[in-house]
């Protein structure tokens, strides 16, 4: 196959270089497949050690990464997510050796059963084969993905957002170099060396060579991708997150929840956006909360019952209970109860992540049925909606879609199953 490494190449000829890229992730995929278990993990290993080994060039190549993107006025949720520090270093590597801790799901056979003509039906879990990934600002998503892939037998071609083009380049040789040293091609994870937007347009449509598509990012870039893929999406949307503050709920761990929940990071997708409280502990609970949210700089947005209770809070408009904000600005609405609470959730929340703090066990099951999104929480910040977190290693994404995946997406999200039949013999008569 041509080599198109050079970016001259590249910017020539797209559709042929995508082309190239795509025929190679299907044959890494093959390879993937048969892959065994020892082999992915001590490709997942060398990785780890790459990137722990190369930690100064990472963030020598971020720092360039950072720099333009002030320079360029990129918003400061975006530059946060972009930044590559020390810890998130060791993080990258940290859940690449969880993901080769975790059981292997390849090859495993389930709901092995007779059925009276003799024969055994059960389902195997198998890869999905070549997984696209297409992501903005977070490099880390290059290693997580990676990894994940990796270590469900899939191939996979990652497509960075522009303003993190030297980072991930960085980060996939370290990638690169863990699958030499572990025997299995490097094309079996091939990040896109050109920032130009054809790319993506032949990515999402190369059915012949890529299964399905993984977009993380703005709501511009998935709707641009829904609209415009041809290869199945596992979407994620918006983070419009809730946590509801009831009127049975431990008010010092309300607080602390809801405090965790919004400040604890700002530009990411599991940070509250809508703070819902019970009117009858409302007085008890937003002054103190919100002395803390002001102090932090928290921009503080509600209805009027809320701007009745804290005078230097503004009021909120209808467009601000559907709004992601990924920044130091918070939502607040007083609801008569649990009824109101879920309401407003049921109609505003992106089924992304929402959270109630009760100690009441009625409400607490209620609120879990009845809300219909992607992780629901009793007593947790909604900033635990993370793969690492979940126990998954990492995560490739969270889907907010139906439909195969939903949550944070790691290794079974990333398989399917398939039908077995184990026989001796039997015809059907």
């Amino acid at each position: 196959m041509r080599d198109y490494s050079g970016q001259k190449d590249i910017m020539e000829n797209i559709k042929e270089y995508m082309k190239g890229v795509g025929q190679a992730a299907r044959a890494a995929s093959r390879i993937m497949a048969q892959a065994d278990t020892a082999l992915k993990n001590r490709a997942l290993t060398h990785i780890a050690a790459a990137l722990q080994n190369q930690s100064a060039q990472l963030l020598a190549a971020n720092a360039k990464d950072v720099a333009a993107a002030r320079a360029n006025g990129l918003d400061e949720a975006s530059i946060d997510r972009l930044t590559l520090t020390d810890k998130t270093v060791h993080a990258m590597a940290d859940g690449l050796l969880q993901i080769a801790q975790l059981p292997d799901l390849i090859g495993s056979i389930s709901d092995l059963n007779f059925r009276p003509s003799g024969i055994q039906v059960g389902k195997m879990r198998v890869p999905l084969g070549v997984i696209g990934i297409i992501y903005e600002s977070r490099p880390n998503v290059t290693a997580d993905a990676a990894g994940l892939c990796l270590k469900s037998g899939n191939a996979a071609i990652l497509r960075g957002g522009s303003e993190a083009i030297h980072s991930n380049q960085a980060i996939a040789a370290c990638v690169h170099a863990g699958l030499a040293a572990a025997g299995l091609p490097e094309t079996a994870v091939q990040v896109v060396a050109t920032t130009d937007r054809a790319a993506v347009g032949e990515l999402i449509t190369m059915n012949e060579y890529v299964d399905v598509i993984v977009p993380r990012g703005g709501k511009s870039l998935i709707a641009r991708i829904t609209d415009e893929a041809t290869v199945p999406v596992i979407k994620h949307l918006d983070g419009i997150c809730h946590v509801y503050i009831d009127d049975e709920a431990d008010i010092d761990k309300a607080i602390r929840i809801a405090d965790n929940a919004k400040t604890h990071r700002y530009g990411v997708c599991n940070a509250m956006e809508t703070l819902l409280v019970s009117m009858s502990v409302a007085a008890k609970v937003l002054p103190p909360l919100c002395k803390i949210y002001l102090d932090k700089g928290v921009e503080l947005r509600g209805d009027a019952a809320s701007c009745a209770l804290i005078p230097e809070m503004t009021l909120a408009t209808i467009e601000d209970w559907s709004t992601e904000y990924l920044a130091p600005i918070l939502s607040v609405k007083i609801v008569a109860g649990l009824d109101e609470a879920i309401d407003h959730i049921s109609i505003y929340s992106s089924q992304h992540t929402d959270s109630i703090v009760t100690e009441n066990y009625t409400r607490a099951m209620r609120f879990l049925r009845e809300v219909d999104s992607s992780s629901v929480m009793v007593n947790a910040s909604t900033r635990f909606a993370d793969g690492f977190e979940y126990g998954l290693g990492a995560e490739i994404g969270i889907s907010t879609d139906k439909i195969h995946a939903r949550g944070p997406v790691g290794l079974e999200g990333l398989t399917s199953q398939k039908y077995i039949v184990l026989g001796s013999g039997q015809i059907r008569v």
